[in-house]
């Protein structure tokens, strides 16, 4: 996020669905719906509809929110080693282990992460940390990128 240029940022995503500001925000914000999930035993569709608030106004603000999402995350993980992955949490769309929400919100983001790359290198922008396709290896990723 930190690579866009901030006069683009209000960008449409191909399709239409939402600005690339909005898109940044998003993939942090679904990383944290896991915890939240975790915590709350329920993952209401609301969370991921959630608009970027306005002080998130360039990308270095979006990077600087994900980092703060990462340690969130990095502190939930480390206080909760003996947490049972098998039990269920009430989602939008039906019970779903703790398990399965994790990964789908991992593969989630990661395809959202598929996009940004994509909206750079058609900015003509080279991300400076790509993913590779090992670093996506074994998640259940669509073919296709929108």
């Amino acid at each position: 996020m930190q690579q866009i240029p901030t006069d683009q940022l209000d960008s449409r995503t191909p399709g239409g669905e939402r600005t690339i500001r909005d898109l940044g925000y998003h993939i942090f914000r679904l990383s944290l719906v896991f915890r939240d999930a975790a915590v709350e035993d329920r993952f209401p569709e609301a969370w991921l509809l959630e608009k970027v608030p306005a002080e998130l106004g360039n990308g270095q603000e979006i990077a600087g929110y994900g980092a703060l999402v990462r340690a969130k995350l990095e502190q939930w993980f480390t206080e909760h080693t003996e947490e049972s992955f098998s039990r269920t949490v009430h989602t939008y769309y039906g019970p779903q282990s703790l398990h399965a929400l994790l990964e789908r919100t991992t593969w989630h983001a990661a395809q959202h992460f598929r996009q940004v790359y994509a909206l750079l290198e058609g900015m003509g922008i080279a991300p400076d940390q790509p993913l590779t396709a090992e670093d996506y290896a074994g998640l259940p990723l669509p073919e296709i990128l929108w």
